[in-house]
């Protein structure tokens, strides 16, 4: 995979149930480019900056990370990941940690 962006965005955007249109419109694109502009991001002629991504990102309710992601798997994790509160992510980065060091002693 060269650029996970565009399909990152896409897959957000269609999970969410939101025009290309109406997504630049939210994140304060002219209503006269905002379909256009947002079709170039996700058909990858163009690549957003770092300041579009994330408002796509808050957007879509999806971390900025999210859109980088290679792989499917590790995508969905991010998702997952983002919904739950920070003390269980403390707990989910702790409980990880220990399975590792576990693994790797054996």
């Amino acid at each position: 995979m060269d650029n996970p962006i565009p399909i990152r965005i896409k897959a957000a955007r269609q999970k969410a149930n939101i025009s290309q249109k109406e997504l630049g419109i939210r994140i304060g694109m002219d209503i006269n480019s905002a379909s256009s502009r947002m079709n170039h991001y996700e058909k990858g002629r163009h690549t957003p900056d770092i300041q579009t991504l994330k408002r796509i990102a808050e957007e879509l309710n999806v971390p900025l990370a999210y859109l980088f992601c290679e792989s499917d798997v590790i995508a969905e994790l991010n998702c997952i990941i983002h919904k739950l509160p920070i003390e269980e992510q403390k707990e989910l980065l702790k409980k990880l940690n220990v399975d590792t060091e576990e693994s790797d002693k054996r």
